[in-house]
């Protein structure tokens, strides 16, 4: 990426599927948390399973790049914030998040971050499309417009909190499959377009951090 983010904002149980397949209910208002920039790896780079961790699972997600500097951005224009999506991998150390009731720690380890190539995009939210592949199999898909919070409404609220810089990301949250990792495995995320065309991909191999 062209500018490095201030800071990743990640956002739970954003697709009703995924939060019941892991016994959740579906959040009022935005689940928000923070991934440290730390984690970012580019597409091919290698995670790294920490040995803290006894299940490391995949979560396929599009990632927003802030364009410029917006705070308080109404909901109607909070779009044009966004300068691109990439395809994002929130990693996530599956045992630790049950076991901690803040995720920084599930979320944060260096490699859990693995994020696409910026592409600009200036369509319609709901047509984009998400897709997770590991091994080559298909794990998940699902389009954006099945959101429970649409991107639009992520940018306002998160800009209502916390000024957004440019290069933030903002990962808008996964479907349901998600699964776990081990070494060995290449996981693929991709974000297409509404013709199907990959728009971003990100591709990184698995492997033991010890």
């Amino acid at each position: 990426m062209s500018v490095r983010p201030s800071k990743i904002i990640g956002v739970g149980r954003n697709y009703a599927a995924h939060a019941a397949e892991l016994g959740n209910d579906v959040p009022a208002a935005p689940l928000l948390f923070l991934k440290p920039p730390s984690c970012l790896i580019a597409d091919g780079a290698t995670i790294r399973l920490p040995a803290a961790s006894h299940r490391v699972e995949f979560e396929g997600e599009i990632g927003i790049v802030i364009g410029a500097r917006v705070r308080d951005a109404a909901e109607a224009n909070a779009g044009r914030a966004v300068r691109g999506i990439v395809a994002f991998n929130d990693v996530t150390a599956r045992d630790i998040q049950r076991a901690e009731s803040q995720w920084t720690r599930a979320k944060g380890f260096d490699t859990f971050g693995p994020s696409g190539p910026e592409h600009p995009y200036r369509g319609a939210w709901g047509d984009l499309s998400l897709l997770t592949r590991v091994n080559g199999v298909e794990r998940q898909r699902a389009r954006a417009d099945l959101m429970v919070f649409p991107i639009p409404r992520l940018v306002a609220y998160i800009s209502a909190i916390m000024t957004l810089e440019p290069g933030d990301i903002i990962a808008t949250g996964t479907p349901a499959g998600v699964g776990p990792l081990v070494p060995g495995d290449i996981v693929e995320v991709e974000v297409q377009g509404p013709d199907g065309r990959v728009l971003s991909r990100v591709g990184n191999p698995v492997a033991s951090g010890e």
